[in-house]
């Protein structure tokens, strides 16, 4: 039993070795053996204390290990495509920047690289939240509040701040815009639906920025 899986059942750490050896076939020839083992340890140590996702923890586990190859990939040069990169972060990934980041991919397909995380992550996105995306055709019931990390952040082009001040990170020769939004946490659904559609109006104003063409 290794370190990074060390707190799961064996039927998760089993589910924990296959998700490994996915992302190594999936990186083969851009990421050797030990690089993936130490994204998938460090990625199973940021997310186990969080009781909120224990169950799901080797597929979320796989799917953020899968984000920070990526984003590695893109620092280094090696990530086969030149797409802009985004990154929308707020203070618990679990509102804001998780239908920011639902709106992005809704709109651009795979016309560019979406990220999203927080500065203290939430145990689980915000269901209003969720229920507002779902109206608009957007399902973000499967995303998950997740920590920022440093090579998501030198990976991409722009980072969209919202709300998490002194603590989001900042990094030279990035371009950074604060988004002024209403927190959803906790707000009815009414409140949730401005939001949510005040942050679709300014995803089209930043793909229109970045070039990037509304695919649906």
């Amino acid at each position: 039993m290794s370190d990074a899986t060390a707190g799961l059942s064996p039927d998760q750490q089993l589910m924990v070795e296959r998700a490994a050896q996915r992302l190594r076939d999936e990186f083969a020839g851009v990421f050797g053996t030990e690089t993936i083992e130490r994204f998938i340890a460090e990625t199973e140590e940021s997310l186990q204390p969080r009781a909120g996702v224990v169950a799901w923890l080797p597929v979320l586990i796989e799917r953020f290990a899968r984000d920070r190859l990526r984003a590695l990939a893109r620092v280094q040069g090696v990530a086969g495509n030149d797409r802009a990169g985004v990154l929308f972060l707020c203070v618990h990934n679990a509102g804001r920047s998780q239908m920011a980041a639902g709106w992005l991919r809704h709109l651009a397909g795979d016309g560019i690289d979406v990220f999203s995380g927080g500065s203290e992550p939430a145990s689980d996105v915000n269901q209003v939240a969720v229920e507002a995306m779902r109206e608009v055709g957007i399902d973000i019931a499967r995303e998950f509040p997740r920590p920022w990390t440093d090579e998501v952040v030198q990976a991409v082009d722009v980072v969209v701040t919202m709300g998490c001040g002194d603590a989001c990170p900042v990094f030279p020769g990035k371009r950074y815009e604060d988004w002024e939004l209403t927190d959803p946490a906790g707000k009815p659904i009414e409140v949730v639906r401005s939001v949510r559609d005040e942050i679709g109006r300014r995803v089209r104003h930043l793909m229109a920025e970045l070039d990037v063409p509304i695919r649906i």
